[in-house]
């Protein structure tokens, strides 16, 4: 079983002086949620999640040989070329956890210069694509430091990095479907990591689309972090982690029958679970916005008229994902303009799909 010394690294073989990576590394969406965790972003409860394609984060790390090291790190933050102060605490932190994993941080100056493809802090993931994109710049240069890494270590340590920034960062780095947190019936699963679903998906769900209706682009009014808070003493937290475990188990068996009414009514259940606890918890909180509620009804409404197998999702936000097989695209676009678009946010809304993780930009 992997443990989190072993991704402390023996001495490194070759020394750089300077050098520019950029990687482009997308968001994700649970499908079962993770609310609530443990010391070092160790999650109360395993999840899975779709990766997508088109939300993403860039970022650029150059790095440069610092003459006099002392004991801070040294980075200037560019948020879409501009200097982001607000951001910097995050990554101070970022930085402190994951440093004994990754000795030579303040050996550098670091320019990390990030940019999104999606609004940020809007209950699109953002600190999930952006804590990926930045785990993804460090290893390479942990890779030059030492060319004798394999690639799979690359990627499971950059997995392991990135949960230390944000929890759901690391399903953000490798593989369409990704489960993250032990479970029994997932070979290799981990709290550390995000490992790839090791079985059979149906070819229902191969392509699978997302279409992220922007009904609030606003701050989110609790963040993620007070939120997994929250869920400790919660009165229910205990049966809602072993209901993450059942329904993942559910996924397990739905994914590989190709049932798309199981999956909906799995997914479904899940979202409005993961706000049922924000709203039971203390202090409590309600995270949808009229408009989100109205969503939810059309899409029932018109799949009980069509028969056209669409269903939401939502993260602890606003906003709604809307989900559905590649081979009703059509339709639903239709529907969406038809129908959605009026409770979006000035009509905004995301076409994504399923994607394959992070890219090296050359």
């Amino acid at each position: 079983m992997v443990t989190a010394n072993d991704f402390i690294p023996a001495p490194y073989t070759k020394s750089v002086e300077q050098g520019v990576f950029q990687w482009s590394t997308p968001s994700n969406i649970a499908l079962v949620k993770y609310w609530g965790k443990k010391e070092n972003q160790v999650p109360a409860n395993p999840s899975v999640s779709f990766t997508l394609n088109n939300c993403k984060t860039i970022t650029q790390l150059a790095f440069a040989k610092r003459q006099n090291t002392n004991s801070n790190f040294s980075f200037d933050l560019l948020f879409e070329g501009k200097p982001k102060e607000d951001f910097k605490p995050k990554i101070q932190k970022f930085l402190e956890r994951i440093e004994s994993y990754l000795p030579f941080l303040k050996d550098y100056h670091f320019t990390i210069d990030t940019q999104n493809t999606f609004p940020h802090s809007s209950g699109i993931a953002s600190s999930a694509s952006g804590m990926a994109a930045l785990a993804m710049n460090l290893m390479s240069l942990e890779k030059e430091l030492n060319p004798a890494m394999t690639e799979d270590y690359f990627y499971q340590k950059a997995s392991f990095l990135a949960r230390l920034g944000s929890g759901s960062a690391c399903r953000s780095v490798q593989g369409q479907v990704v489960v993250w947190g032990k479970q029994a019936n997932i070979p290799g699963s981990s709290d550390f990591f995000g490992v790839e679903f090791p079985h059979t998906i149906h070819d229902n769900f191969k392509n699978y689309q997302d279409t992220i209706l922007l009904v609030d682009k606003g701050e989110k009014q609790v963040s993620s972090t007070l939120g997994h808070d929250l869920m400790h003493n919660h009165p229910f937290a205990e049966r809602r982690f072993a209901q993450a475990h059942e329904n993942l188990d559910q996924l397990i068996a739905i994914f590989e029958s190709g049932n798309v009414e199981q999956f909906i009514a799995v997914v479904e259940s899940e979202a409005l679970t993961l706000h049922a606890m924000m709203m039971t918890s203390m202090p409590y909180f309600i995270l949808m916005k009229p408009n989100t509620l109205e969503i939810i009804n059309r899409i029932w409404q018109f799949r009980n008229e069509t028969k056209i197998p669409v269903c939401f999702t939502l993260d602890a936000g606003a906003n709604v994902h809307v989900l559905y097989p590649n081979h009703v695209k059509e339709k639903v676009l239709q529907f969406i303009q038809d129908e959605l678009v009026g409770y979006c946010q000035n009509g905004q809304y995301i076409c994504d799909e399923i994607g394959i993780g992070s890219q090296l930009i050359d």
